[in-house]
């Protein structure tokens, strides 16, 4: 099967293949992939080698739907919560008698050296009979951490330690129109309670105060309309083709949210093989997170690195910059540095743009890097992801995730 891991958390496997109880395979989508595949090498196959023994089942060999199941212990860092180990499940299974791709269900937990804890399952069905796509994200966090309040005219030192309980659901039914091509419906809700944070005097405070009103606790919850397009043939480390997605959500009072706003997200992204013979990419990324009307609370505000996979702004802590919109532009170049494939490199750059207080100008914010990439699963093309970022301020750390960022 295609081991893929949800890209919540930022963290990567370092440990957790010596320790993993897995099954990994081929699906039919690797099977036609071109013969050089048969000289590409992975983390399995260097402790199959180094071992003497056999880690890896191909699932096409097994009979029936599954599922097939897999567990990974996992050692990870990143900027906002250190050190963490987590418990990382994956179970896939087919729903159609074609096999034509997995669906997936994924559920983590996680536990830092910050006392943040955190539970994701995240899910992925396929129903090809009916052309439906049904994507569910469901996670609890219980999550001191910090923010610098609105706009970017705020320096490191200014961060206010706050800490919350999180709730969020996110479920989408998609139906396919044509060929790549799918709109859909979807139940959306942002809990947040038992807020607290520090009372020392200063504009991430005041900032904080003024949305949050005072409350220890806030409500977003409405149906969401969304569009997608996505002709990757694979999603996990794309080497050619689009994707756009754009959810337009209204939260309302008449469903139980604390007030009344409304939120597009616009997520666009291209990959282009360059050299065309080579298996090296240029990718670019636009995400963009508008207010339309309404004021949020303040944890719903759109922030850097508070997307859903918590992937933008490779540079900074995630919550550096907060505003009422949020445009943001990254652009990679992901090449390959040995002849099997198992490890690769990318260098990296970023800007965003962040609405201050709701009223003033964007200012542009850069941010760049670069990072080594070892290969996790060969069939599936998941790479072990190990960046290095900086931004202005003095801002700069590592970054960590199962899979390529966009």
């Amino acid at each position: 099967m295609n081991l893929s891991f949800p890209k919540a958390s930022c963290y990567t496997i370092l440990l957790s293949v010596l320790l993993s109880v897995s099954v990994f395979g081929q699906s039919e989508m690797a099977m036609k992939q071109d013969s050089t595949l048969t000289r590409q090498k992975d983390i399995v196959d260097i402790l199959q080698g180094g071992f003497k023994t056999h880690l890896r089942k191909d699932s096409t060999l097994t009979k029936g739907n599954g599922p097939f199941f897999s567990i990974l212990p996992v050692v990870g860092y990143s900027l906002q919560s250190g050190l963490t180990g987590a418990i990382v499940t994956n179970t896939s299974f087919y729903t159609d008698a074609g096999k034509s791709r997995f669906s997936n269900l994924l559920i983590n937990g996680y536990y830092s050296q910050y006392h943040q804890y955190w539970f994701t399952a995240n899910s992925t069905l396929f129903y090809e009979k009916y052309k439906l796509h049904l994507l569910g994200d469901t996670r609890y966090y219980n999550f001191p951490t910090q923010t610098f309040g609105l706009g970017t005219n705020s320096m490191l030192s200014d961060g206010l330690n706050i800490k919350y309980s999180y709730l969020r659901i996110s479920e989408i039914v998609y139906r396919e129109l044509t060929p790549s091509i799918f709109a859909g419906a979807g139940y959306n809700l942002d809990y947040h309670w038992n807020i607290t944070s520090d009372t020392i005097a200063g504009k991430a405070l005041s900032d904080f105060k003024m949305l949050q009103k005072g409350i220890t606790h806030s409500l977003s919850t409405g149906i969401s309309l969304n569009l997608l397009f996505d002709n990757r043939r694979n999603p996990v480390n794309p080497e050619r083709g689009s994707y756009a997605n754009v959810q337009y959500r209204p939260n309302l009072k008449l469903l139980g949210s604390d007030s009344n706003w409304q939120s597009l997200i616009v997520d666009l992204r291209t990959y282009v093989k360059f050299p065309a013979s080579s298996h090296n990419v240029l990718a670019f990324w636009n995400y963009n997170n508008f207010t339309l009307g309404g004021t949020p609370p303040y944890l719903d505000t759109p922030s850097i690195g508070w997307d859903a996979y918590s992937n933008t702004g490779r540079g900074y802590v995630p919550g550096r910059y907060t505003g009422k919109d949020i445009n943001y532009l990254e652009s990679e170049y992901r090449f390959t540095i040995t002849q099997n494939g198992i490890l690769g490199a990318v260098v990296f750059g970023n800007i965003e743009s962040v609405y201050q207080k709701f009223k003033d100008a964007f200012p542009v914010i850069p941010g760049g890097g670069f990072g080594l990439r070892i290969k996790m699963n060969k069939y599936s093309n998941t790479n072990v992801a190990i960046d290095y970022g900086f931004g202005v301020g003095g801002s700069h750390g590592f970054f960590f995730n199962l899979g390529e960022v966009f």
